[in-house]
């Protein structure tokens, strides 16, 4: 039960970050109405400073990783971070570049039997650190739920889906995994936190 508030205070906390983060960017690009009288030596002095993304919007335009999977699939992988609790939460977005609607493929979730039985998931995606030897599996509840984004069933052409998965952390001096999720292409993944 713990593990399930856990999980739901996580996303919300996520979901507050990001609105947050929005709330902030958006704020920060209101016109102010006499931007127009200001001297031309601060106009250019802004410009540049204003030009460099913020770190979200440097999120969305340069993720961590792609993963191209079947029928226009593909995963960006816009953070993973290391967390003081024992874990590493994968954050990013799950598009559809195709021409047509995508039915979420159920190997995503993996095969084992409890995750299995709680619908579409990323149940199935690992974090694989190479030099540790070692493979991690996304973490569970107690009620063998999978934390990460579940309840995915069709995502329309050019639809973009907000994930998360979570995984036990490597040791602190590994800071570069390999992703892994069915159907797709691994990439390799640097760790901050």
């Amino acid at each position: 039960m713990s593990m399930r508030f856990t999980a739901k205070a996580r996303r919300g906390m996520v979901a507050l970050t990001v609105a947050a983060g929005l709330a902030v960017t958006v704020a920060g690009c209101g016109g102010g109405g006499n931007d127009d009288k200001k001297p031309e030596t601060s106009a250019s002095a802004s410009k540049t400073d204003g030009s460099q993304p913020s770190a979200q919007e440097g999120q969305s335009e340069a993720p961590l990783a792609e993963l191209k999977g079947q029928d226009g699939l593909l995963l960006q992988v816009t953070s993973a971070q290391r967390d003081s609790g024992g874990f590493v939460t994968v954050n990013g977005n799950l598009k559809n570049d195709g021409a047509q609607s995508v039915v979420i493929p159920s190997a995503l979730r993996g095969d084992e039997t409890e995750i299995v039985q709680h619908g579409t998931s990323l149940g199935g995606a690992t974090l694989v650190d190479a030099n540790g030897k070692k493979r991690y599996y996304v973490l569970r509840d107690t009620d063998g739920r999978p934390l990460t984004t579940t309840g995915l069933s069709t995502i329309q052409s050019g639809q973009t889906i907000p994930v998360f998965m979570q995984f036990p952390s490597p040791p602190p001096n590994t800071t570069e995994v390999t992703l892994q999720l069915p159907t797709f292409a691994s990439a390799s993944v640097k760790i901050s936190g």
